[in-house]
């Protein structure tokens, strides 16, 4: 397997464009959504100098259990509708975090943190888990980061098996 590599790092939407086929290609022939996961979260940081934190959060008995990541030890687990991957995972939908301070009920998992970008993974309409990212750096992520994490999301997600032993009741 080659790295993952990116050219340009100071054009965002350039680099996402360059990475984002070879995400494709890292998971296009592996069925297993965790070995995806792992993968992705390490290309990802490779390719995102900004992020300090990526990682994955999967939805099991309703509430967010700590999947593959890259960076500091983290929090195991976080009950849905707290701190900004748990609102992520209740409102199902993309959330931008310019100052983590101002953000109520943020969950402090590293003190280090001062942004982050949290987007909820979906399957056939279900939350199965979010994709969250944090930064040691206030402002660290746009929309352009959004757009193309939410692709991200959308080609993990096809790697998600409906009987897989994460689910809400599992």
């Amino acid at each position: 397997m080659e790295q993952i590599k990116v050219s340009s790092v100071e054009d965002r939407a350039a680099g996402y464009k360059e990475v984002l086929p070879q995400l494709k290609s890292l998971i296009a022939d592996e069925p297993d959504f965790i070995a995806n996961a792992a993968n992705l979260a390490a290309a990802l940081k490779q390719t995102l100098h900004y992020a300090s934190w990526i990682g994955f959060y999967f939805l099991k008995n309703g509430e967010l259990v700590l999947g593959p990541f890259q960076g500091k030890v983290a929090c195991t687990r976080i009950k849905i509708g707290n701190g900004v991957c748990g609102t992520a995972a209740v409102q199902k939908r993309t959330l931008i975090v310019p100052n983590v301070y101002e953000f109520p009920d943020h969950i402090f998992c590293d003190p280090d943190s001062k942004s982050e970008i949290v987007v909820p993974l979906v399957k056939n309409g279900e939350l199965f888990g979010v994709l969250d990212l944090d930064s040691s750096e206030y402002g660290s992520f746009d929309e352009v980061d959004a757009r193309n994490l939410e692709l991200v999301a959308d080609m993990f997600s096809d790697t998600f098996s409906e009987t897989y032993p994460i689910r809400n009741g599992s």
